[in-house]
């Protein structure tokens, strides 16, 4: 479940995902560790929150990552 009754929302995918989604707004195309780095300092979000962010903006198909870990918006 992404959002448990019992959890805080900003530990949550959908909001960390938002986090991610707006920073790829700022700038389309990013590294995946840079795009990490900008995300942490803007939110403390760890690494594993961060990947499954990715994997749920990937699924939802907004976010892409190319075979040499560029982050893009999908368009």
């Amino acid at each position: 479940m992404l959002l448990p009754d019992n959890m805080h929302p900003e530990h949550s995918i959908y909001y960390n995902g938002s986090i991610v989604m707006q920073e790829l707004k700022l700038k389309d195309k990013q590294p995946v560790f840079d795009l990490y780095q900008k995300v942490k300092a803007i939110n403390d979000m760890s690494f594993p929150t961060f990947m499954l962010s990715l994997d749920w903006l990937y699924i939802i198909d907004i976010a892409k990552i190319d075979e040499k870990g560029w982050v893009a918006l999908c368009l």
